[in-house]
């Protein structure tokens, strides 16, 4: 049995700029971009209050080549995935990064914000699909 269970399910946007592809040297695929998460309240002083966090997403393969083709600034996506810490040294002191690797992604703006995907408003009761990465011999947990 797993000893934890590391799920992100983030609603957001992609902002400030557009994916970047680029490939490892063993030629996968991987694009990078930023999503913006907003949540506002009320402030002690009645008031409401805006609270944005920005959240670095990865995405490998066939999905991370489907964001980079589909997804622009802007766009609107869900998005499924991981938590994942890397660290790094630099000048001798260990440095973290902290992603979001997402392996399910749903684009939940009108041809996913620029115009070149699939019409997701036409039909009212029309199933959105949810792109993923997970492989044919993955699936649902075995109980």
């Amino acid at each position: 049995m797993a000893k934890g269970l590391n799920k992100v399910i983030l609603i957001g946007e992609v902002w400030p700029k557009d994916p970047v592809m680029s490939y490892t040297p063993s030629g996968v695929a991987v694009c990078k971009f930023t999503l913006s998460t907003d949540e506002s309240y009320k402030g002690e002083d009645g008031n409401w209050v805006s609270n944005t966090q920005y959240h670095n997403i990865v995405a490998w393969r066939k999905l991370g080549e489907i964001c980079s083709t589909y997804l622009k600034k802007g766009s609107k996506i869900y998005a499924e995935g991981k938590i994942q810490t890397d660290t790094y040294e630099k000048d001798g002191k260990k440095n973290f990064f902290t992603s979001i690797v997402i392996r399910d992604m749903v684009m939940l703006d009108n041809k996913g914000g620029n115009g070149k995907g699939p019409d997701m408003t036409s039909e009212p009761n029309e199933e959105v699909e949810m792109v993923s990465d997970k492989g044919k011999d993955e699936g649902d947990l075995p109980f």
